[in-house]
């Protein structure tokens, strides 16, 4: 809950800065001198690329927690069978070990958002964040697919 609530405070700060990049840009258009109008310009498509990026992630992260909550509903906690420190991360070690039984799954069932999103866990508790969010991105596709 605490990372939900930090990614929105971090959000809610990206707009102000952007509001604030937004409000001097329309300054320098304001101007009208060429440079300054130039610069203005440039000011107004930063924030518009800022505001897309955030949609993207707030996207991203509301729906791999959909598909999270939709598993644990269908087959109850999803366990990946790695034992967890006490801070409840799960152990490196036990991960990696583990983790050839979730790609093997995924080899079984390639359509399967199900085995794809298991593997994204898996990734995950192994330490490696990106290819999480690239098999998340993949059973967030074969889920839309689905439906």
């Amino acid at each position: 809950m605490s990372t939900r609530i930090g990614a929105y405070v971090m959000a809610a700060l990206l707009v102000v800065y952007l509001g604030l990049v937004g409000w001097r840009a329309v300054q320098f258009i304001g101007t009208g001198e060429p440079v300054a109008i130039g610069i203005g310009v440039a000011l107004l498509a930063l924030p518009l690329i800022g505001v897309w990026a955030l949609w993207r992630e707030l996207d991203f992260g509301a729906r791999s927690q959909q598909l999270v909550r939709r598993l644990e509903a269908e087959s109850g906690p999803i366990d990946l069978g790695v034992p967890v420190r006490a801070s409840g991360r799960p152990e490196r070690d036990a991960a990696d070990a583990a983790f050839g039984g979730f790609r093997a799954a995924v080899e079984a069932e390639p359509e399967s958002w199900r085995a794809w999103l298991r593997l994204s866990l898996a990734y995950d508790a192994a330490g490696d964040r990106r290819r999480a969010r690239t098999a998340v991105r993949r059973a967030i596709s074969l889920e839309r697919a689905e439906r």
